[in-house]
């Protein structure tokens, strides 16, 4: 088995999640729609639904099982077309319960699949060229989609307060998410993050803790903290409730094939940070298959990470099954997880359908990000710059088809990030208020 870190972190909170599953629902059935238990995806091993994230057995990592609504695919879309305008549309695809739409939620999701014309000019790309723009979620990331499936689970769990390890954007979604639904947060992050995501992760009112050290030193305490009486009745959406809080990623697979009029894209362009994104868009994909919803086809899966942390490209183009863990030193710090938890899916995912897994340096980072401002007014936070700039090296390099319909994703806000592009930016002149000055400032 590849995963002997996440075998470490179990190893410490197996038991102790066990004991939370018999508690929280003891007396009742878990509501969680179309849910049947969770799976290992190392060895197959099934569980019931509770808050756990790794095998008993193998210790490998626990995904939701579905009994999916196999049969009449037309019936399914129509239903889907006539849902609400946010996530809740694919409810009958989702761990949550029917009634989900009518809870407190900040609803997030289908959010703008922007036809980049004028960014494909500037790549030199004659197929169609889309950025999926998740910076119009409710705190400007596509963490909000992944939090709000969780709270269905801590909410079927009975847990009372919300936490997380983040590096920035979800401590905010978390924060947001759990101020609406009515739970506690305390939330956990390096200390050295951009201050716009600090402000913003604070500004919800819950508890705030920075970790002295890196995203993975932040990661390795929760894991801890879970093990602990400390931690009692506590919700960490990517940690033992992760099996859940990853499915909130398969909503963007789901809203892409839509927007395209029920189409697979050919190629899709993610970032990667722990590589869940990447993985469950990939499953998302594979549902819609199944279900009939799309017409099956092949696709492109590619993953994009910036140099300073690049421990998936380094293994994906060094032909490894193994992801060694990489200190990070980026600018793009919500990517900037040294050890991924699904790496070594990422390369399975990247090498079955004929993707690739990339990485550009943090001047490429900012340069990308100012090439998709000024080509299609979106400002993306570093995760997106990162996507944009490997999207442009893969086209120069061949990797990928700039003929065919391909998909970019824009996790974030840059608005997040200002540090990142501040250097050189601002007014372009100052001058006084009178005609005269204009002129003399060769603008006109």
């Amino acid at each position: 088995m590849r995963r002997k870190g996440l075998a470490i972190m179990a190893a410490q909170s197996v038991a102790t999640s066990a004991e939370t599953v018999e508690t929280a629902v003891s007396g009742s059935p878990v509501d969680l729609g179309p849910a049947t238990g969770l799976s290992c995806r190392e060895c197959g091993t099934r569980f019931e639904l509770g808050p756990i994230f790794a095998c008993a057995e193998c210790f490998g990592p626990l995904e939701v099982a579905y009994e999916l609504p196999l049969g009449d695919p037309e019936a399914l879309r129509a239903a889907i077309e006539a849902g609400p305008n946010n996530i809740w549309r694919y409810a009958p695809l989702l761990p949550v319960p029917a009634d989900v739409a009518s809870k407190p939620s900040l609803n997030p999701g289908f959010t703008k699949l922007v036809d980049a014309a004028n960014l494909a000019k500037e790549f030199g790309v004659t197929g169609k060229l889309y950025v999926k723009d998740d910076s119009g979620n409710p705190t400007h990331s596509f963490k909000d989609r992944v939090v709000a499936i969780a709270v269905e689970a801590a909410r079927a769990f009975g847990f009372t307060t919300l936490s997380c390890s983040s590096t920035g954007n979800l401590a905010g979604a978390v924060g947001a998410a759990a101020a609406r639904a009515g739970f506690r947060s305390c939330v956990f992050i390096p200390h050295d993050l951009e201050q716009g995501k600090v402000v913003m992760a604070g500004v919800y009112g819950g508890d705030l803790v920075g970790i002295e050290g890196n995203y993975d030193d932040v990661n390795r305490f929760c894991s801890e903290l879970i093990g602990d009486p400390l931690g009692e009745g506590w919700g960490f959406v990517n940690v033992n409730l992760r099996p859940y809080y990853g499915e909130g990623s398969k909503t963007l697979a789901y809203e892409i094939c839509e927007q395209l009029g029920w189409q697979l894209p050919d190629q899709i362009v993610i970032p990667i940070a722990s590589g869940s994104q990447l993985t469950k868009i990939d499953k998302g994909l594979q549902e819609l298959i199944k279900l009939g919803l799309v017409e099956d086809k092949p696709y492109k899966i590619f993953g994009a990470q910036a140099e300073g942390c690049s421990p998936v490209s380094t293994a994906f183009k060094a032909g490894h099954e193994v992801v060694r863990p990489q200190k990070p030193n980026t600018i793009a710090k919500s990517l900037a997880i040294g050890n991924p938890a699904d790496g070594p899916y990422v390369l399975d995912i990247a090498r079955r359908t004929g993707g690739f897994v990339e990485d550009v340096n943090d001047e490429q980072v900012v340069e990308a990000i100012k090439i998709l401002a000024q080509t299609e007014g979106i400002f993306a936070e570093t995760a997106g710059g990162v996507t944009v700039g490997v999207t442009k090296k893969l086209i120069e390099d061949g990797h990928l088809d700039p003929t065919l319909t391909t998909v970019i994703l824009n996790t974030g806000d840059g608005l997040k990030t200002l540090e990142a592009v501040a250097e050189g930016g601002g007014q372009t002149a100052t001058i006084r208020p009178s005609l005269d000055a204009f002129r003399a400032a060769n603008l006109a």
